[in-house]
Order: structure tokens, then sequence, then C-alpha cells
């Protein structure tokens, strides 16, 4: 057995009550969502009267067209917008080619990742940008 807050370790499957391997399967997903490298298409909120539910990320995307140029961009769904761009569906990019998607970023809210476009197309953004995250 790890140390505790080391790898991850599955809950027993020998919980004596319901309510004990709810818990266990919580405590789990808890810990995935803190830890994971990666960031969820949608993430799992737990609320006593309702149980466990799905809620949509938001993400602020970046992309690196032909042309040497950066397309800032938000969205619910990455894949579907990477896939829109690709067929010259925006028009924004469709006379410009994307060449990469070089950084994004999921947020739970959709305040939270309009205002981190706003603040990346603004001067300052524009230097942490090009400081951070190229």
């Amino acid at each position: 057995m790890q140390p505790e807050g080391q790898g991850f370790e599955s809950p027993q499957l020998h919980h004596t009550s319901l309510a004990e391997a709810s818990f266990a399967w919580q405590a789990t997903l808890g810990y995935f969502l803190r830890y994971a490298k990666c960031a969820p298409q949608s993430y799992l909120l737990t609320n006593s009267d309702v149980g466990l539910y799905y809620k949509t990320m938001h993400y602020v995307y970046i992309l690196k067209l032909e042309n040497s140029q950066y397309y800032i961009g938000c969205t619910e769904n990455l894949k579907e917008r990477l896939l829109k761009h690709k067929h010259h569906a925006v028009p924004t990019t469709s006379r410009i080619r994307p060449e990469e998607l070089v950084f994004y970023a999921a947020f739970k809210t959709k305040e939270k990742a309009y205002d981190f476009e706003k603040y990346l197309k603004s001067s300052s953004g524009f230097a942490f940008r090009n400081k951070r995250l190229l």
C-alpha cells in the first residue's frame, strides 16, 4: 500500500452497506477529479437532494494558424469546435487553416472561461500567453 495522497487505490468491494460502498466510490471519484492530469469533458457534482449528476466544462483554447498567428476561442465542446475549425465552418478561421492546438484550459463555469478568454485577448494577456502558455 502506498502512503496517503499518492497513487490511486480502488475502493473495496466487500462493504457491508450500500451507503458505505457509495461513499467509497464518491471518495475515489473525488480523488480522481482532484489529481487527474487531463481535463474531463464533464465533471460530477454531489448534492444530497439530487445525488450525482453531470455538469459540462467550458474550455478556452489557443490555435496556431498557418500564417503563424494565434486564434483564441471558448466553447463547451472542444472536440466538436476543433472539427468545425478543421472543416472551415468557423468564419474567423475559414480562410486561414488552423495548424495545431497549442493550449487549452477547462473551467467549471462559463463566466470564468469567458473572462479568461477576454484576458488572453488583452495586451497583458497577450504577453502572458507568449511567456507562459506557448
